[in-house]
């Protein structure tokens, strides 16, 4: 072998040798266990949690009726509630803001819409336009004063909390003498925007459910389950969106960047502040979903509807794997909050302990999430350095 033939050996064992060091110490093509991988994802806790809170349950109350047809229905249908907050809170939440009006804004939205419908004959399409307009119009001062006044969203939105609640028992009081004003069933019957909101979808499907055996039924064939609630729907639709918006478009890109440095993102041309005011306004529209929802489900709104919600949506968010100084969140990981809470909730029910434990769970859950998802900051900041 010649003096040449080994210096281009040497050469590529060389070569080799560096590109195999490279290839080790660099991150971006480092081999990550696939288990590491996931414990990376924000919504990795909540869906943990939830596999283990259906396991519990199952176990515990399996034959209680909690995971019959209706029983099923009952805990989605709580969950889809809390869902709808919950994914607005989050992205308002990963872009480094809070709205604790959310909760005032459900029971001054369902007003907004009962009132004029009942009292002042409106049609019931004209009310409900009327009540997610001042909503989201309520959505954008709250917003407006955040960024203009550079106070935090934490105070401004506590003052909306507590000025919407005093404003809906006040106003209600004033047009109607009382704070719960019922009726609109009988107005809504026929109005195709009621029907968005209100009523079930799939009625047939389950009527041949229930007629195979495969759901139980009433003793005149009803169906147990007459169809999903367009509370369910409009869940499943706002997370489909919202987790598009939040993982495949720009805006999305803006969402987080808002959240992870508002400065250095206002330095690259992110819109900061129409981000922020644009998500105050889908908070107040998801509260009003949500309203709007209830209003059409029971035949009636209440004044203190939403009550402590607006903390109940935090907490799902949060369980969901957000961080609370924004920049790091997920929608999924929101909704399996949710999920979570809706089955707490119901299987507590089923299995007849005191309700006053749901809060008890709540604090503990809040507590151990905030502690695994700074674990986790942790974790993925050592990866970094």
């Amino acid at each position: 072998m010649t003096d040449q033939t080994q210096s281009v050996d040497l050469s590529k064992m060389a070569e080799d040798k560096s590109r195999e060091e490279k290839s080790a110490g660099d991150e971006r093509v480092r081999k990550v266990p696939t288990w590491k991988r996931l414990l990376h994802r924000p919504e990795f806790g909540a869906i943990s949690g939830a596999i283990l809170v259906f396991v519990f349950f199952f176990v515990t109350d399996g034959d209680s009726g909690m995971f019959a047809s209706d029983g099923i229905m009952n805990w989605t249908t709580v969950s889809a509630q809390l869902g709808l907050i919950a994914i607005s809170a989050c992205l308002l939440m990963i872009a480094g803001e809070f709205d604790l009006s959310i909760g005032s804004m459900i029971g001054f939205a369902g007003m907004m819409m009962t009132i004029p419908a009942v009292y002042w004959g409106w049609p019931i399409w004209g009310a409900i336009l009327f009540a997610f307009a001042g909503a989201m119009l309520i959505g954008f001062l709250n917003g407006y004063i955040v960024v203009k006044t550079g106070l935090p969203s934490f105070i401004v939105s506590l003052a909306f909390l507590f000025m919407l609640r005093g404003l809906t028992i006040a106003l209600s009081i004033l047009f109607t003498n009382r704070t719960i004003v019922g009726g609109i069933d009988k107005y809504a019957d026929g109005d195709w925007l009621a029907a968005v909101f209100g009523g079930v979808i799939g009625k047939s499907l389950f009527a041949w459910f229930a007629n195979i055996g495969l759901i139980s039924s009433y003793d005149d064939g009803t169906p147990v389950v007459e169809g999903i609630p367009m509370v369910i729907v409009w869940c499943v639709f706002l997370a489909v969106v919202a987790s598009w918006v939040l993982l495949r478009t720009k805006y999305g890109n803006w969402i987080f960047a808002t959240g992870g440095d508002d400065k250095a993102a206002r330095n690259v041309g992110v819109p900061v502040d129409k981000v922020k005011i644009s998500l105050f306004m889908f908070t107040a529209f998801t509260a009003t979903v949500y309203a709007a929802c209830q209003v059409f489900e029971f035949g009636s709104a209440s004044a203190d509807r939403g009550v402590l919600k607006e903390f109940e949506a935090i907490i799902a968010v949060v369980i969901g794997g957000a961080l609370l100084t924004g920049g790091y969140g997920s929608v999924i990981g929101a909704c399996f909050g949710a999920l979570i809470f809706g089955v707490v909730q119901m299987g507590i029910f089923f299995t007849g302990i005191d309700s006053d434990w749901f809060r008890v769970f709540l604090g503990a859950m809040l507590l151990i999430a905030v502690l695994f998802n700074n674990y986790i900051r942790k974790k993925v900041t050592e990866a970094r350095h």
